[in-house]
């Protein structure tokens, strides 16, 4: 059975370690790992705009030994006049695998129903499960082991990073906290499914609506953009309510002193993060930023190893 990457609970707590462990080595020898050598062609396919993603796809597949082959969605015919099955149909044929950044979930989980080849969520709506593979693999080279650990994300909670931080943390052991306005919690149901999660990997997914109680002590504090791609006419609203939540340093006063500070980015400095927070000491986002390309170049390694 064709293992995909949906979501971040796709991968059990072993496989995830050892997702980390491979990325781990590959940063240290780039090219020891060619998997796709030939080239083999991997589809990179993109309904929203992007630079991380592109970039460190384009340049990992090409480090696998494979060739990119870059899509855009509004020059094919996933534009409308067809469906994402019939795609994955067409694509598996000619493609050793397929990454799709896009909109709904549901239009990754209708792909990988339709197709033999490994499909990977390079961001939806819903889940941002690579980028979650990046922070983590960051956050064990700047902390060693990672269960146990204790993560605050603040900002929207039922943004794809709030989402994927509860899932991917709960899997790795970690005690994640999510920090947002009622009105902005994640899903239920996934706060349901990583609080499972924790049950077994002795973690924890707790829910705040108090920015200074959900960072107070914690290990690593995380926040991403108030105003997401496709919501840009609400930045005026989302600026008002999120407006406490901001990642300054007088809110990372109340973490451990020496408390790691990340962000996906692209990051709007003075208002989810102030420039003295982004640009300090206890920022790693460059490290976060160049760990996309290890950790996705492991991910396809691993998933074109599968049975």
């Amino acid at each position: 059975m064709t293992r995909h990457f949906l979501r971040d609970d796709d991968l059990t707590t072993a496989e995830q370690a050892e997702i980390l462990d491979l990325a781990a080595e590959l940063k240290r020898d780039r090219f020891s790992v060619r998997p796709l050598a030939g080239p083999q062609t991997v589809a990179v396919i993109f309904d929203k705009s992007s630079t991380r993603t592109r970039v460190s796809f384009a340049v990992g597949i090409a480090d696998l030994g494979g060739s990119p082959l870059i899509i855009s969605t509004a020059n094919s015919q996933l534009s409308g006049k067809e469906t994402a099955s019939d795609t994955a149909r067409v694509l598996e044929r000619q493609v050793a695998a397929i990454v799709w950044r896009t909109y709904a979930q549901t239009g990754l989980e209708e792909m990988a129903l339709g197709t033999s080849v490994p499909v990977i969520n390079a961001l939806s709506d819903e889940f941002h499960p690579c980028q979650l593979l990046a922070d983590l693999l960051t956050i064990r080279e700047h902390r060693g082991e990672l269960a146990g650990l204790t993560v605050t994300f603040l900002g929207d909670g039922a943004s794809n990073m709030g989402q994927s931080y509860l899932l991917a943390c709960a899997t790795a052991g970690m005690h994640v906290r999510i920090a947002a306005p009622a009105e902005y919690a994640p899903g239920a149901q996934v706060v349901l499914n990583a609080q499972a999660i924790a049950s077994r990997t002795g973690g924890s997914a707790t829910i705040f609506t108090d920015p200074v109680e959900a960072v107070s002590g914690v290990d690593i504090v995380v926040t991403d953009t108030w105003v997401s791609m496709g919501k840009e006419d609400e930045k005026a609203a989302r600026v008002k309510t999120f407006g406490g939540y901001q990642v300054d340093s007088e809110l990372m006063a109340h973490a451990k002193s020496d408390a790691l500070f990340l962000h996906c980015l692209p990051a709007d400095r003075g208002y989810e993060v102030s420039a003295d927070v982004i640009d300090g000491p206890q920022s790693v986002i460059w490290d976060e930023a160049e760990n996309r390309l290890h950790a996705q170049k492991a991910l396809l390694v691993w998933l074109l190893r599968q049975p």
